[in-house]
């Protein structure tokens, strides 16, 4: 394996790592790390094993995941490929949504699978990126960090043109394999509602259908149980806002419809693992406000 990584001098954190990997010691245990990560496989197979899911996977697929979001892959068997990890305080993909729009896309999209199967060109193009930024890292020439910046911005702009072209052929697709109604019903429901309801008998209730028909329909269509869809909607604003603004964990606790900081904290630690306080001092703070 080949790794290389910059280093913020003022708290000695990684903020930005590149490595390639040929064994099946990589990431074979659970990985929960403060940045976002990108794995790049270009041979092998498996299984990935995530917070909600457990999907398989072949060559040729990107993996996209947020902080603190745990992953394990399992392998079939020899696997190979390029990864990629950067802290929000080297990029941050909030903040320069409007340049590189993977947001939504790439991260943060509950609705879509973690996997991006891959073209071999597509997987060749994303590869030689990689391996761009992977020999940028290695040169202490002037420059060096824009110029990270830039590859990496391309590297997120290319996948995320892939994702959308790929999501919109399999719109199509699901059209035409009639995904139900009230599967499309419950996510318009879930981004308009999640502020105030958070349990599966509020959507139910307010779809009109029973939690058991319901549960089936989101079981078969988006292999997910309605509570971690819930959770999972929540937890992403929270993230946002506490990345991005200096509310105190009270405000934005109220604001997302928790009676009180104590049962939103104990709710986002045992989603994301860490408490709002730690995500916002690891992840970001008010960098939208600086």
């Amino acid at each position: 394996m080949t790794a290389l990584a910059l280093v913020n001098p003022q708290n000695k954190n990684i903020t930005f790592r590149v490595f390639t990997f040929d064994d099946n010691t990589s990431f074979s245990e659970v990985q929960r790390t403060p940045s976002f990560s990108m794995i790049l496989v270009t041979h092998g197979s498996g299984k990935l094993e995530t917070d909600f899911s457990v999907l398989d996977f072949e060559s040729n697929v990107l993996m996209c995941f947020t902080p603190y979001q745990p992953y394990k892959l399992k392998y079939s068997g020899r696997i190979s490929g390029v990864a990629l990890l950067f802290h929000s305080d080297f990029l941050c993909v909030y903040k320069h949504h409007k340049e590189i729009a993977c947001n939504g896309v790439l991260f943060n999209d509950i609705y879509k699978s973690l996997l991006v199967s891959l073209r071999s060109e597509e997987t060749t193009e994303l590869e030689k990126l990689a391996i761009q930024m992977l020999t940028e890292v290695a040169n202490t020439e002037i420059a060096q960090y824009e110029l990270l910046v830039s590859y990496l911005k391309i590297f997120l702009i290319t996948a995320t043109r892939i994702k959308i072209a790929k999501d919109s052929a399999q719109g199509k697709i699901n059209s035409s394999t009639n995904e139900p109604f009230i599967v499309q019903r419950l996510k318009e429901a879930i981004e308009k509602h999640y502020r105030t309801k958070h349990t599966p008998g509020d959507y139910a209730a307010l779809l009109e259908v029973s939690p058991t028909s319901l549960a089936k329909a989101l079981k078969k269509h988006l292999n997910k149980t309605l509570t971690n869809l819930i959770s999972e909607r929540i937890v992403i604003e929270a993230k946002r806002e506490l990345y991005l603004t200096s509310k105190p964990v009270k405000e934005i606790a109220f604001e997302l419809g928790f009676p009180d900081e104590f049962y939103f904290s104990r709710f986002f630690k045992t989603n994301a693992d860490v408490s709002p306080q730690i995500y916002r001092n690891t992840v970001g703070y008010a960098k939208a406000e600086a």
